[in-house]
């Protein structure tokens, strides 16, 4: 019996050390946790795992700048959430940005299990993807949290307002959206525009903002969100900024964001 135990026990050491990592590609470390980069469909993705995992597999997905202000992905993944991002910022949240992310949910819901709805977290040009992929998937969302977003491509990169645009970014973008600039002006299919799947939804949104943000004006981006979406009866908090600009993006104490995360995610 002892030598039967001895060796199920090397048996069972054996396969822990050569064990299949749980993603394939580069394993690094992220704020002290496995991270690992992969080519998933042709995009560049980036899994984040915690050291233990919540119920139910909750996760967030980031859209653009990765690892930049981290103490909010930090903070969620010592409480079990893993932090997820696939790479599609130069595709200014067009629909082939969507598709791309349509195809890395599957992934990650079908074949690894997280939980069939996403808290989602956009910086900057971040805020188009993530709003315009919620708007086709309001019943795979928990709650979206935009830190200074882009809610309108006509503001940033077009600049047809207050808001700096870059000209490269605006023909990139209007190349995206296969639309002429006489076209992408009437276009009524961004985020301000397209909120009431949302609202329908019970999708709760936080977004933090600097009320001195001359490159994603809060007027014509946040504020525009946050008046609709109270008229179509949603949830939404704004925590603002007094004086701060585009940058820093997040809280220097992610708290209010993390609460808000947690609060709102739930075992699927």
């Amino acid at each position: 019996m002892k030598v039967a135990l001895s060796t199920l026990l090397l048996v069972f050491c054996a396969v822990s050390v050569h064990a299949e990592p749980p993603f394939p590609g580069k394993q690094s470390q992220f704020q002290g946790f496995d991270r690992y980069d992969f080519v998933h469909d042709g995009t560049q993705c980036i899994v984040v795992v915690p050291k233990n995992v919540s119920p139910g597999k909750p996760w967030i997905w980031r859209a653009r700048f990765f690892g930049h202000e981290p103490q909010t992905d930090k903070a969620l993944l010592e409480k079990g959430f893993h932090v997820v991002y696939a790479e599609v910022g130069g595709l200014f949240g067009s629909p082939k940005a969507v598709a791309i992310w349509d195809e890395f949910y599957r992934f990650l819901t079908e074949e690894h299990r997280f939980a069939n709805k996403v808290a989602l977290e956009g910086m900057s040009r971040g805020g188009l993807i993530i709003y315009n992929w919620a708007a086709k998937n309001p019943d795979k969302v928990s709650c979206i949290y935009a830190d200074a977003p882009v809610c309108d491509f006509k503001s940033w990169p077009g600049g047809k307002g207050k808001g700096k645009g870059s000209p490269s970014d605006w023909q990139k973008c209007l190349q995206c959206y296969g639309l002429s600039e006489e076209q992408a002006l009437d276009w009524l299919q961004n985020p301000i525009d397209n909120l009431e799947p949302l609202a329908k939804a019970k999708i709760p949104l936080l977004h933090v903002v600097g009320t001195a943000d001359v490159v994603v004006p809060v007027e014509e981006n946040t504020a525009i969100i946050e008046q609709r979406y109270k008229d179509l009866g949603g949830e939404i908090t704004v925590i603002s900024k007094p004086g701060i600009g585009h940058h820093p993006h997040s809280l220097k104490n992610p708290a209010p964001i993390v609460e808000f995360v947690v609060k709102h995610s739930r075992s699927e």
